[in-house]
């Protein structure tokens, strides 16, 4: 295995373990979530350079167009969790609630 899928791999095992173990905050469940998307894209990006392939160009640029629409949603719902329930913490928010 090169060393390059190495560590787009290992990138994005960390973010999911982040993601899995660290949900205290809100915020920092969106940072695993971008830097997931960030690795994806990355490796994406890297993908027609290394097979010398044009068709899978436009790949990247439609996940980047989805992890930005996901990035301000996710941005949205914080500030929206915030005003309501007075912080970011996940142990706030119960959907049973609502």
């Amino acid at each position: 295995m090169p060393l390059m899928h190495l560590s787009f791999y290992s990138t994005f095992i960390l973010s999911c373990l982040g993601l899995a173990f660290h949900r205290t905050h809100l915020i920092s469940a969106l940072l695993c979530l971008e830097s997931m998307m960030l690795s994806m894209y990355i490796a994406l990006a890297m993908w027609p350079i290394e097979n010398q392939t044009t068709s899978f160009t436009l790949t990247p640029l439609l996940m980047l167009t989805f992890s930005a629409c996901e990035a301000g949603t996710g941005l949205a719902m914080l500030v929206a969790s915030t005003r309501t329930h007075g912080s970011d913490h996940l142990h706030n928010l119960n959907l049973l609630q609502c």
